[in-house]
């Protein structure tokens, strides 16, 4: 049964897009027959294997069903009661989680300033005080998104500038990988040069937005960052019963190349769209429109007039940013098409010309 137009296609979200034929097919081959369940199958054992093989053989792995799932268990995995979070202002686990982290976990975010979505050793300081004084929330881990929430990319050199300072001051680094593989495409390196390389403790590796169906992964990098990671993903209804379907999505990722070469196809239209505007503005064809953020993965931030933004959102979905000043953003996903584009540029430029 199908209830709704499979060639409708919105720029609003790489979670609209559906799951990968590949991943079907890695669903299907690991439907056949019985598997020990929570965990103890074929599937999820060999994940752990690959998980070693890319972070490094101190890495494990802990499947889980979503990324604010990945982001509160890792979290509180890593600090204690009184602990606090330093994170960038647009945070997921700040801007974007219903307050999970602090109502569910019951630990403090400290938001700092940004930098086109980045954060730096001397933003985190800001916040990086008072140790040992009771009146104060104790700053134990700093989390980072990579790629941001504005799509920027952290270099290695960057990570291991954060990292370098967190453990200076006694802190542990988080890194929200929601889109880790659109960072990796980036960057053109595999996940330990910008992770386990440069002192990342743990990790929540994102697979819903790359093609996946509903599934994420804490993986802990540094096992002595973490305490009752175990027992916690069972207390907070993240382990899966049926765990073979879970890891066998993650598992068709790694296998060929899938997770590297979905993302880089999505990257590569974030940059057509813009490419095609940008190109459309420096001949004149359109004005009003400007660009907010370097696009460095799947995300386009733009800047244009609100009503043409809801004009335009009558035949391609996308949200607003930043409503006040005018800011969106265009989400490009792993089945996003060169004619997609194509017909969302035309769309944007009829727009801005009416």
């Amino acid at each position: 049964m199908r209830l709704h137009d499979p060639h409708w296609r919105g720029f609003a979200s790489d979670n609209y897009s559906g799951v990968h034929p590949e991943v079907l097919q890695a669903l299907a081959e690991a439907n056949e027959g019985h598997q020990v369940s929570y965990g103890e199958d074929d599937y999820t054992t060999r994940l752990a294997e690959v998980i070693r093989e890319h972070f490094g053989p101190q890495a494990e792995v802990f499947p889980v069903f979503n990324g604010t799932g990945a982001n509160v268990l890792s979290l509180t995995a890593m600090m204690p009661r009184w602990g606090a979070v330093i994170c960038s202002s647009l945070a997921h686990i700040h801007t974007d989680e219903g307050g999970a982290p602090e109502r569910v976990s019951g630990l403090k975010l400290y938001t700092v300033a940004h930098h086109q979505g980045k954060i730096t050793p001397e933003d985190i300081a800001t916040e990086a005080f008072g140790f040992g004084d009771e009146h104060r929330a104790q700053p134990a881990v700093v989390s980072i998104t990579q790629s941001s929430e504005l799509g920027t990319v952290y270099t290695p050199a960057e990570i291991k500038a954060i990292a370098d300072f967190a453990h200076d001051k006694g802190m542990l680094l988080h890194m929200d990988g929601a889109r880790l593989w659109n960072a990796a495409a980036s960057l053109g390196l595999p996940f330990s040069a910008f992770t386990t390389d440069v002192g990342v403790d743990v990790v929540s590796l994102g697979g819903t937005k790359n093609g996946l169906m509903g599934v994420e992964a804490i993986v802990v990098i540094n096992p002595g960052a973490v305490e009752g990671l175990l027992y916690l993903r069972k207390m907070s209804m993240q382990l899966s019963s049926k765990m073979r379907f879970v890891s066998a999505q993650l598992l068709a990722l790694f296998e060929g190349d899938l997770g590297i070469r979905s993302a880089t196809h999505s990257n590569s239209m974030a940059r057509k769209l813009r490419e095609a505007l940008e190109e459309r503005i420096s001949s004149g064809a359109i004005s009003g429109l400007s660009f907010s953020a370097p696009t460095h993965a799947n995300a386009v931030l733009a800047v244009l007039d609100p009503e043409i933004s809801d004009r335009i959102r009558t035949k391609f979905r996308f949200y607003d940013w930043d409503r006040q000043a005018g800011e969106v953003r265009w989400m490009c996903s792993f089945d996003t098409t060169s004619s997609d584009i194509v017909a969302f540029v035309d769309t944007i430029t009829a727009e801005l010309q009416a």
